[in-house]
């Protein structure tokens, strides 16, 4: 069974933030940019522990095709998945580990 999703208030701002950069590049990138984060969310929600722990019990999955990392944990008596943030693989780590 797929686990659900949850979202820090920030993670809307995070993705709405890359899409506007993206579609500024090029029209329809933002699009692009959407699909990649569904399908590493996908991923997440059917295999959430199949990551590694990176600090603080916060999982790491990149996207595919953008630079952009997803940081989560799972809450597995409630088969959830929180995520925390959706940054930039350049931005500092401590954008998204205060967040947690």
């Amino acid at each position: 069974m797929a686990y659900r999703l949850q979202f820090f208030d920030e993670v809307i701002v995070d993705i709405q933030e890359a899409k506007n950069w993206y579609k500024e590049q090029k029209d329809g990138l933002e699009i692009k940019f959407s699909l990649a984060v569904e399908i590493a969310l996908e991923r997440i929600t059917k295999f959430p522990t199949a990551y590694s722990i990176r600090y603080k019990n916060i999982r790491l999955i990149y996207t595919k095709t953008f630079p952009y990392v997803i940081h989560y944990y799972v809450d597995e008596l409630h088969q959830l998945v929180v995520i925390t943030a959706i940054v930039h693989r350049k931005r500092h780590p401590d954008t998204a580990r205060k967040r947690v």
